[in-house]
């Protein structure tokens, strides 16, 4: 066997023994100073190691849908009407696009979110509308004012009767007023109800008779309602409406629509009720609007990848809205961003990053539901962030 002695013979580091050192200052020195830089090396390279970096990188969008991004939705409003529902869009770069109808379909539906009918059609733009009298006579009133107790018997006494809902502090109803009563009154003088009885000219104020507006579903003001024998629904092949005026509000505009109600009825028939359509004069001022006080909005919008808003609320260029009356409340039945994705590849997607799949599609099935006992003028808000 190797001894150990021989073992050590080739040992390249041979410790000197310690008896035989000796220490000096400079060596001291040196020491601390190896063993400083040594601490400070250990703690900077700790300190680099948990700091947090945020770098930012400006990438080019190369996705199949260019600069903008779709947005599909289905929204339920139970009680906005889908006579003034608007879908509106707004961005940071200063796109404002209003009542977006080229891609939105509405549906009017009840309180319990069943549609009432085929799909909802707000007719033509109309231009501009004409109010005509600016100054109104004091104590030239020419239509009858209704009252809850008896409205209904006014609307079966009469084979037309055309009533304007209308509130006092609404502008674009004291801008009727003066027009709407001169046309009352042309109306009562050519037309007598005690002699003739075939039209009638009305007035409903709502901010007294609020029941009688919410049952006749205004929502509004002012609303032109044109009741035939007690009921201003129009049945058009099962899909029922109320019929509206929606033309000038000038003085002329309003007798000349008048007379074409009235014109094809008889005065032996005033005790019948009318049937066929009125004349193509008439036509294009007098559209539907909805049996029902609720909507279903669903569709798409195309909007720049940019931050913006999508608003849906009540407009119209001519009427007016009390804001202490209006309920946004709705449901979302879907609202999601960008393509969709084909089912395998979010099966795959849901089953490789579970996080996503808690994250995909949150909305769809959420209610946002304002009860009117925990006070008016409430606006929902949804703030959400798209990470593309």
């Amino acid at each position: 066997m190797v001894s150990t002695n021989k073992l050590k013979s080739v040992d390249f580091y041979r410790k000197i023994p310690r008896d035989l050192t000796e220490a000096s200052l400079s060596g001291a020195g040196l020491s601390i100073v190896a063993a400083l830089a040594m601490v400070f090396l250990f703690g900077m390279e700790l300190n680099n190691y948990l700091t947090v970096n945020t770098s930012t990188s400006v990438i080019v969008d190369n996705s199949s849908d260019g600069e903008f991004l779709r947005i599909d939705f289905n929204l339920s409003f139970p009680s906005l009407s889908c006579e003034f529902a608007s879908v509106d869009v707004s961005d940071v770069l200063g796109t404002n696009r209003l009542n977006i109808t080229k891609t939105i379909r509405k549906f009017s539906i009840d309180h319990d979110l069943k549609p009432t009918g085929s799909e909802f059609h707000s007719g033509p733009v109309l231009h501009h509308i004409n109010h005509g009298d600016e100054v109104h006579e004091e104590g030239s009133e020419g239509s009858v004012s209704l009252k809850a107790h008896n409205f209904d018997q006014y609307t079966h006494q009469y084979p037309i009767l055309v009533v304007n809902f209308y509130a006092p502090w609404c502008y674009w109803s004291n801008r009727l007023k003066p027009s709407w009563e001169k046309a009352a009154k042309i109306i009562r003088e050519r037309y007598d109800p005690e002699i003739d009885g075939r039209i009638l000219l009305a007035k409903v104020d709502c901010t007294e008779e609020g029941d009688l507006c919410r049952r006749n579903h205004i929502q509004g003001y002012p609303s032109i309602r044109i009741f035939r024998k007690g009921s201003d629904l129009r049945d058009d092949h099962g899909h029922h409406d109320h019929e509206s005026y929606y033309g000038d509000r000038d003085t002329d505009s309003l007798v000349k629509t008048m007379e074409g109600l009235v014109a094809p009825i008889a005065m032996e028939s005033q005790r019948h009720a009318l049937e066929h359509k009125p004349e193509n004069a008439t036509e294009h001022v007098k559209r539907p609007a909805p049996s029902a006080g609720g909507c279903r909005i669903e569709g798409y919008v195309r909007v720049k990848k940019v931050p913006g808003n999508l608003v849906i609320s009540a407009r119209s260029g001519a009427h007016s809205f009390d804001s202490a009356q209006m309920n946004l409340s709705h449901v979302i039945s879907h609202f999601s961003f960008g393509m969709k994705v084909l089912p395998r590849v979010m099966s795959d997607v849901k089953r490789l990053i579970p996080h996503i799949g808690r994250s995909h599609d949150k909305l769809n099935g959420r209610s946002f539901i304002n009860h009117r006992d925990v006070g008016a003028n409430v606006t929902v808000s949804c703030l959400l962030q798209v990470v593309l």
